[in-house]
């Protein structure tokens, strides 16, 4: 039999694609593809079908990282939503403006809540509830209920959440569903923000089963979550959020699984970012107190991780004070616009002349149609730019002459790129890898007359421009591995003459070693596991940096896709051993766990009745998210005066299909 499964990682410029087999753990065929940020199914299927083996029924498990929830959220496009606070103080959240964490402007506080101990705040206001409910009913597409302490007790969002599904037909998302700690406005955060891609999540999950089942692939579909475990389509569309940091969580658990390494520190260079993560013992570094999520700070466990807006793919620029700026802003390289368009690549070469007026760095700047804008625009300049474009790319001077206005901010031309209606081109370290050979898929020519236009701009030479962005590169990228590892920011600058800080003497001393005096260098104790396509260029001077080993492991390329694939199946469920005090007197002990709330005499029975009860919990959601073969491991983490916390893992292998 085979059993062959497809792994997909939309990243923030290319989408990888690995087919592997599932009992040799060989990859048998690779792809990489452009992502669509304005349609993501559109890259993921271009990619499936390049991978897709002549018999579809040998592919036993799909599983893809996307990356969207995590754009819905940092683009505001999550669908609207209304959430109830219940028990929440209004005079707290307002005066430390907690309210900009939520996600959504439509909430409304509640009577209800419960204390620390689980008893009743207050009585639940179903009357209010109901007139909320009804002013909202026809503005939003989802509700989100969190109660004060409902970790300890879920009594008052339970009987919320029912009230509300049989008021209106809309989903309801719970906050103690999502998360078990104690943070209210997190879990308010969480939870309206999961309500808030519901819609988005499930709408692309269905048509991803209806683009397997046109492809005759009768596999499951599992979507890697933050913290790099897998679950099936099913659970996914419920829990939306937990999809969020999928990316760099594939690309630690791809590198993991192809170095063989049990502690590394991943570099993963991209044409968007490059992240940071470490293997400790083979498992990836989690942040158990919850991640960030553009604006808003979640309840959602994720791989620790580090991303700094520089890649492969990142602008090139000068800077007001003639300095050279490396991202973080993402563009298309130069070199694949003039490919794909002749009017690009005819009027790149013009510049090989020398004869424009007033060089400047926006002569390489193109900007081109990405897609049809979905209404009307407003702006008439702003219309006219597309009408421009609709024909071919332009360069930026191009269209402010033809157009008549100084700036792009006047034609609206920001807003256009932000929605991603208009995309950019310019020069990037990817241009420069093909002046160089070392990367040359596309227009060569174009990329040496756009490099050696812009190395004029700078007063250097051609091979001079070269060594400086791999060197800034390199030398950035060792300093956010020290930034990542000690939690300390290095100010550095390279423009005076004398650190102001020891800690940037040190890197100083390290990298060039002026001090006739005294020396230092800084050495990483764990090896470097390189991934992304440009992984083998600009890691090697990182190593040597830092003064460890380099691995860049077969298939390195599409780390991030191998990831996507070769995780495991994990469900994580807690709960809560608490006292019962009457007055100071200890009278028991409650077990709270997920929406059950039981009483003991003994603490001891209480924690034996937890331990089993979350071990059966944690079994069952791993069986319903697509694991077999599960194996089981319960913690008692001691939070102090008689409390503690219980927490069961269980891990297992996706489940393959038939």
């Amino acid at each position: 039999m085979t059993d062959w499964v497809l792994g997909i990682d939309t990243g923030g410029t290319y989408t990888d694609g690995v087919l592997l087999d599932f009992q040799t753990r060989e990859v048998l065929r690779t792809t990489k593809t452009v992502t669509t940020h304005h349609n993501l199914q559109q890259c993921i299927l271009r990619a499936l079908d390049a991978i897709l083996p002549d018999d579809p029924a040998a592919i036993k498990v799909v599983s893809i990282s996307t990356t969207l929830a995590t754009n819905a959220i940092a683009e505001g496009k999550g669908r609207p939503v209304a959430l109830l606070l219940m028990g929440y103080d209004p005079e707290l959240i307002q005066r430390f403006a907690f309210a900009s964490n939520f996600a959504t402007g439509r909430f409304e506080y509640l009577q209800g809540g419960h204390t620390l101990a689980g008893e009743e705040a207050a009585p639940l206001d179903l009357e209010t509830l109901k007139e909320i409910v009804q002013r909202y009913e026809q503005e939003v597409e989802a509700f989100a209920v969190s109660g004060y302490f409902s970790p300890f007790n879920p009594e008052h969002e339970l009987r919320a959440g029912a009230a509300i599904s049989d008021l209106v037909d809309a989903p309801v998302v719970m906050g103690h569903q999502l998360s078990s700690r104690l943070n209210s406005v997190q879990r308010a955060a969480t939870a309206s923000l999961n309500a808030s891609l519901l819609s988005i999540l499930q709408h692309f999950i269905q048509s991803m089963h209806a683009a397997l089942r046109d492809r005759s692939i009768d596999a499951p579909l599992m979507i890697m979550r933050g913290d790099g475990a897998l679950m099936n389509g099913a659970v996914a569309s419920q829990r939306p959020v937990e999809t969020v940091h999928s990316g760099p969580a594939a690309s630690a658990i791809g590198a993991r699984f192809l170095a063989q390494q049990e502690n590394a520190l991943v570099v993963d260079i991209g044409g968007t970012t490059t992240d940071l993560a470490i293997i400790d013992n083979g498992r990836v570094n989690i942040s158990e107190r919850g991640t960030s999520v553009g604006a808003y700070s979640t309840a959602i466990r994720a791989a620790q991780v580090r991303s700094i807006g520089l890649g492969g793919d990142s602008l090139l620029d000068i800077s007001v004070e003639d300095r050279l700026l490396i991202g973080p802003s993402r563009v298309m390289p130069i070199a694949y616009l003039a490919h794909q368009d002749e009017f690009v690549a005819t009027s790149i070469r013009s510049l090989a002349s020398g004869t424009t007026r007033t060089p400047s760095g926006d002569h390489l700047h193109y900007w081109y149609l990405n897609r049809e804008p979905e209404k009307s625009l407003d702006n008439p300049r702003s219309q006219r730019l597309i009408e421009m474009l609709r024909e071919h790319p332009l360069p930026l001077p191009t269209i402010l002459k033809r157009l008549n206005v100084l700036h792009p901010i006047q034609l609206g031309g920001t807003a256009l790129i932000r929605e991603e209606i208009i995309g950019r081109a310019a020069l990037t370290p990817t241009d420069l890898l093909h002046v160089s050979g070392e990367y040359a898929p596309w227009d060569r020519e174009a990329a040496e007359i756009a490099a050696r236009f812009f190395a004029r701009l700078r007063q250097i030479s051609l091979d001079e421009l070269g060594a400086l962005v791999k060197r800034l590169i390199s030398e950035r990228i060792m300093e956010e591995v020290i930034t990542f590892i000690t939690g300390q920011p290095i100010d550095r600058s390279r423009y005076i003459s004398k650190p102001h800080a020891l800690g940037e003497w040190l890197v100083e001393e390290s990298l060039y070693a002026r001090n006739p005096y005294l020396g230092c260098s800084l050495q990483l104790k764990i090896p470097i596991i390189g991934i992304g396509a440009p992984a083998g260029i600009y890691l090697p001077a990182v190593a040597r940096l830092l003064g460890t080993e380099l691995i860049l492991p077969e298939h390195y390329e599409v780390a991030n896709a191998v990831g996507a694939v070769a995780g495991s199946v994990m469900s994580i469920h807690e709960a809560w051993v608490l006292p019962v005090m009457r007055g100071m007197n200890l009278t028991g002990f409650y077990v709270q766990s997920s929406d059950e709330r039981k009483r003991f005499a003994r603490v001891e029975p209480a924690i034996e009745y937890a331990e089993k009860r979350l071990e059966s919990l944690a079994r069952e959601e791993a069986l319903r998210a697509g694991a077999e073969d599960i194996h089981v491991e319960v913690e008692r983490l001691n939070e102090g005066a008689e409390s503690y916390r219980m927490r069961a893992t269980a891990i297992g292998t996706p489940k393959l299909g038939e």
